[in-house]
Parts: C-alpha cells; structure tokens; sequence
C-alpha cells in the first residue's frame, strides 16, 4: 500500500476510480489487511457485492473487518458525514488511525442531490480535518456517470489506483469547489408565495413558516418538525446582532420551500459576503459545546434539503422539508 506521509492526526482522502471487480479488490484489499496488521479501526461501507467480494479475499481476516452497507450508511450528506463520526468516535484507537473505504451512492439521484454529495464530498477535506482518519471513496466507473468521476478528481487530493497513489491534477479547494457546483436552477417564488419581512423577530418568521406548511396540509409532527426546520435555519442567520431576515414559503410538489434572505444589518453593514457563508455550516452534529451551527445542523437533518449561497450583498438560505405527498415520511 502506497505509504501515507501525512501523519497519524491529519485527515487523508482518497478517490478510486474502478471499472471492474479485481480494480477494486487491488484498492481494497492491501488497504484493509495493512490496516488490521496495524491494529487499526478499518469499515468498509460500499455496496453489499463488494462487501462480498472483500470478505472472501481476505478470509479468516474478514472477522476483524467492520461493514455497512453504504445505501443505508446516511441516507443524505449531513447524515453521512454523522455516521462516518459516529464510527470513528465509537472505535478509535490512541495512537491509531481510523481506515473507511466510503462509497458514495449516485444511482437514482436527482440533480440536486448529486450536487450536494458533491459538495459533501468536497466538505470532508474540511468537515473531518484533523481527524486520524484515512478514508478511500471507491466510484465504480461501470456505473457512475461521467460528471461525477470527474468530480472525484476535483473533490479528492489524490487518487489510489490499486497501491499506486498519485495526486489529482484537477482538484480544488472545498469552498470554491462547493460554490462552483450548479445543482437544478432555484427555484423562483411563485407570486402566491407567503412572504413576512424584512424582520429580526424570529416569531414572525416562525409563525409564517408554520402557517405556510398547514396550509401545504401537514399535520401533526410533520407540521411541528415542518416548523422547527424553517425556525432553526431563520435564528442561524439572525444570529449576528442587527441582522433582519425576509421569509417566502411556498409548495412545491412533495415539498414546501423557505427561501429566506439576510439583508444589511442595522447601519448598513452588508453581511453577504463569501466570507460571512461559510459553505459547510451545519454539517457536523452538535457537541458538548454549544455553536452557532446547531441549529442548522437540526435544519439539515428535518428537511431534504438546505443550501447556503452568498448572492451579491444577500445571504440565501433555501430549505425543502418533505410535503403531504412525501409517503416515505407518513
């Protein structure tokens, strides 16, 4: 296996491109058996062939090896990112790395969820440096389209081809990365959309986010948690002294959206600015401290879907929570 010179407590991320069963065994396997041989944690979450395929390869040494199947391994980014800290968490060594092989699933995905795997992908250089973790993110070119091997190369410092690493030409820093990626246009606010603001009372922002989605027909819980999803993400943007907020809720087949914009503070100070987004907030759960970020993070993980985007001197947050029509949620 190709030596990491990184360090035991910096972060290493990987992308393998493979296009056929011994391609990934090649990866994988001196990847895992150098791991145990170390002592070190070592997951493999990629699909249940692979699981397959990797177990019998390494034989009586499988029982060491921890699996997940990766479709169920955090079904959406803020979930995932979640599931990979959990584990490292739970197993981590002193002394030792944490090895995951981190399979991402793209069949099936809409545009706008894979833009923002991609930007999650992206994220971890971010969201998990300073971990001792090694991480290798297979992407089986069989069946991946074409945009995202290439936004493998972008998202990923290096690219191990069985042990040979080498470095990736085309990859980018995570935060221009993330502002690059286009996911489907916004969507714009229909002219019946409900609209409160701009204001600083969170109350007001709240009672129309709730209004909005009973009148989508939400009930009970979905309508509570519908409510505390668009109250979470309105206190994180109010959160610096004198911002004011502007709300437009509206329904959208199987979801209702918030839009919601920070205008200038008091005085004019404009508070839109690249540097004031940062582009993967609220992506790693609550810890023992209190931050900024947890309610976003609350945000992210109640709805299907949150973006964050400066746009000239506004910040822009869009938050989709799961409509009446949404059976999985039922």
């Amino acid at each position: 296996m190709a030596a990491d010179r990184t360090g035991p407590a910096a972060f290493v991320h990987h992308a393998c491109l493979y296009g056929s069963d011994a391609e990934f065994l090649a990866m994988a396997v001196p990847f895992v058996r150098d791991g145990l041989a170390a002592g070190e944690p070592v997951l493999a979450a990629t699909t249940p062939a692979n699981i397959e395929l990797l177990r019998e390869a390494l034989g009586v040494s499988a029982h060491h090896l921890d699996t997940a199947e990766t479709a169920y391994f955090g079904r959406r980014p803020v979930e995932r990112v979640s599931a990979f800290l959990r584990y490292h968490e739970r197993r981590a060594r002193p002394g030792r790395r944490t090895r995951m092989i981190a399979e991402p699933v793209w069949a099936g995905r809409s545009a706008r969820q894979t833009a923002e795997w991609k930007r999650m992908e992206s994220g971890l250089n971010v969201l998990l440096a300073g971990l001792p973790v090694w991480m290798v993110c297979p992407y089986d070119t069989r069946v991946v389209p074409g945009d995202v091997a290439e936004a493998a190369l972008a998202t990923h410092p290096a690219r191990l081809d069985g042990e040979r690493l080498a470095p990736c030409a085309s990859y980018a820093d995570p935060a221009a990365y993330a502002a690059a990626v286009e996911g489907p246009a916004a969507s714009c606010a229909p002219p019946t959309a409900a609209r409160t603001g701009p204001t600083g009372d969170a109350s007001a922002l709240r009672r129309l986010a709730r209004e909005r989605a009973a009148g989508a027909g939400l009930t009970g819980g979905r309508l509570a948690l519908a409510e505390l999803a668009a109250h979470e993400a309105a206190a994180y943007l109010l959160a610096p002294e004198g911002a004011r907020v502007t709300l437009r809720a509206w329904e959208e087949p199987g979801a209702v959206v918030y839009e919601l914009r920070r205008t200038e503070r008091e005085g004019g100070r404009r508070m839109g600015r690249d540097a004031d987004v940062p582009p993967f907030a609220g992506y790693r759960p609550p810890g023992d401290a209190q931050g900024a970020e947890d309610g976003l993070w609350l945000a992210r993980t109640l709805g299907d879907s949150l973006e964050l985007r400066a746009r000239g001197p506004e910040t822009v947050l869009t938050l989709r929570v799961p409509g009446p029509g949404d059976a999985e949620r039922l």
